[in-house]
């Protein structure tokens, strides 16, 4: 895990994934700056995010699946507090 200073939303990120998923390798990345002034920027610094995951549940699943998994990990997140989010989920080996 990263453990750079990180926001409240990334912060919450990383907690619900740990908790639900137990990854073995977990980076949230704040890509707001990126989309400063763009549609979706709510001026908090943490709408946009860059998730890279792996962790043994992703074994045998599509991308679909795991981007599923990560989706319903961070439940109402995704609709009240991030407004995008790029998933790259892999299991070991991958």
């Amino acid at each position: 895990m990263e453990t750079e200073s990180k926001g409240p939303v990334a912060t919450e990120i990383e907690n619900r994934l740990v908790k639900a998923l137990s990854p073995i390798s977990l980076h949230v990345i704040n890509d707001s700056a990126s989309h400063h002034g763009h549609v979706g920027d709510d001026g908090s610094g943490e709408s946009h995010f860059t998730v890279e995951i792996t962790c043994e549940a992703f074994a045998g699943q599509s991308r679909l699946n795991r981007q599923r998994m990560v989706n319903k990990a961070l439940g109402d997140m995704m609709r009240e507090k991030v407004h995008a989010m790029a998933i790259k989920a892999k299991a070991p080996g991958e």
